[in-house]
């Protein structure tokens, strides 16, 4: 079954302004336009498309909204299950474009138009460790070795065993998400698994036993398709002309830093950094800080903690996804608790812990403290939708949907395409969830151990007196 999602784009631009000089538009561009919308249909995963905080993203979508602005229609995004209903859907005509980390091949070339190359990608062998490393393809004899079901790399060991490997044998896997072919490596339940290199690198935090033992090809081209009857239309013109722009404005190269940026998902602060800032920077905020606390009635050392792990306590931090302020509100968000300036302390700081509490008087009545708000912040970072995903997930496995170390375990669970394909929401990144609500956590329980010692007649001696000794190695993650 596919799912189907709308992203409304408000643009300007119309296509004349993308096509300057060519003469008459091709009926595809024509109904593109009528319908005043662009039907992109690709694959729900961490490196194409996914419901975020912040809404919709992943490297095709962004890249595809790009287009449907300049187009000046709205995108429509659906996804499909499997490459194969992928490249059904296309051949039928319910979608303009098939864009999911693509790799061009010559089936598909004989099969669909398709775009130029805008980015590159290497089939790689992946094993784990402590196996024996396989180092050439003589050595996945006797293997068992999977791939996606009609993807580029069945494709290439039907090429190989033609050129005369006929002994090669492997197991195909239905499916869009590389992700499963990993997680049946990682569980022992396949010797290896062959998987592009895009794919693997955003994911190998997840298993990180699994390690890349050769590649099986050199660098090759990643391409959008479009139904054959699109062949020397306008449209694929339009679209030729507007990769080749992209890239050459560097806009390409920003949407692979956003999503393909080790840096953001391994980026690590201890606790030694966050004593620090608190001596360097809270006295600046602390009062301010205070007042809304009290105004909401939450621990001031709560919204000291979640402002912190959002932007280090600075007013003017912005992320990649346009999320601004103290809080990192979106702009959504700001609008919902009328907050006017997002880089204003004092509403920023309003702004998010109005939000936070909106949160968590939407969970149900019997989740109790401490347990409510650790479950809160979940939703705060990775949306309520995903959250209550995970709840039912976590009911599902046979664990308590009202505890947060149920659903803290539960949350990876929502990067894995056998588990995320059953909930409604699709996939999230779960583990950022867990580890942003651990980090808040222990943010908080420093502050209190400070506040509380701070009320006492006489400090121990101590080197580090902010820290308690259980805290002073412990390293954390900064998301």
């Amino acid at each position: 079954m596919m799912t189907r999602s709308l992203a409304l784009l408000p643009v300007l631009a119309l296509l004349s302004a993308l096509l300057p000089g060519c003469g008459e538009q091709s009926k595809t561009t024509e109904a593109i336009k009528e319908r005043g919308e662009l039907r992109f249909i690709t694959r729900n995963s961490p490196t194409t498309y996914y419901l975020g905080r912040s809404g919709p993203r992943g490297f095709e979508y962004d890249l595809a909204s790009l287009l449907a602005e300049e187009l000046g229609v709205d995108l429509v995004v659906t996804t499909a299950f499997s490459l194969d209903e992928l490249f059904n859907a296309l051949e039928r005509g319910e979608a303009d474009i098939a864009g999911a980390g693509l790799t061009l091949t010559e089936t598909r070339r004989q099969r669909f138009a398709n775009t130029r190359s805008y980015a590159r990608q290497t089939p790689q062998l992946i094993y784990k460790v402590g196996r024996k490393k396989p180092r050439k393809i003589e050595d996945l004899a006797d293997q068992t070795v999977t791939v996606l079901a009609h993807s580029s790399h069945e494709e290439l060991l039907e090429t190989l065993r033609a050129q005369g490997l006929d002994w090669l044998e492997w197991q195909t896997v239905e499916g869009s998400d590389t992700g499963e072919l990993l997680t049946r490596v990682n569980a022992d339940r396949s010797d290896l698994a062959i998987v592009n290199s895009r794919d693997f690198f955003i994911q190998q935090n997840l298993v990180p036993r699994l390690e890349v033992a050769f590649d099986l090809a050199s660098e090759e081209d990643i391409v959008w398709y479009l139904p054959r009857s699109a062949k020397d239309t306008a449209l694929l013109d339009a679209i030729n002309e507007f990769l080749q722009r992209r890239q050459s404005d560097d806009s390409i190269a920003q949407i692979e830093r956003r999503y393909f940026d080790r840096d953001e998902d391994i980026s690590r602060v201890d606790s030694q950094t966050f004593v620090g800032k608190v001596r360097r920077d809270l006295a600046s905020y602390q009062q301010l800080i205070e007042i809304v606390a009290q105004e909401q009635k939450i621990p001031w050392e709560l919204l000291a903690a979640i402002s912190y792990q959002e932007s280090h306590w600075d007013p003017t931090a912005t992320s990649r996804t346009g999320v601004r302020g103290m809080m990192m509100l979106t702009l959504a968000t700001a609008e919902e608790m009328d907050v006017d300036d997002r880089t204003d302390p004092a509403q920023s700081l309003r702004g998010g812990a109005r939000y936070f509490k909106k949160l968590r008087r939407r969970l149900p009545d019997d989740i109790l403290e401490p347990d409510r708000s650790w479950l809160a912040l979940a939703a705060y970072n990775i949306g309520m939708g995903h959250l209550e995903d995970a709840r039912v997930l976590t009911q599902r496995r046979g664990g308590d949907p009202h505890l947060w170390s149920d659903i803290m375990d539960t949350l990876p669970l929502l990067e894995e395409p056998e588990h995320y394909r059953t909930l409604r929401y699709g996939y999230a990144r779960g583990l950022e969830a867990v580890r942003y609500v651990q980090n808040i956590r222990h943010y908080y329980n420093i502050l209190r151990w400070q506040t509380a010692r701070a009320e006492r007649p006489e400090a121990p001696r101590d080197t580090d007196p902010l820290v308690p000794q259980y805290l002073r190695n412990l390293k954390l993650r900064a998301l």
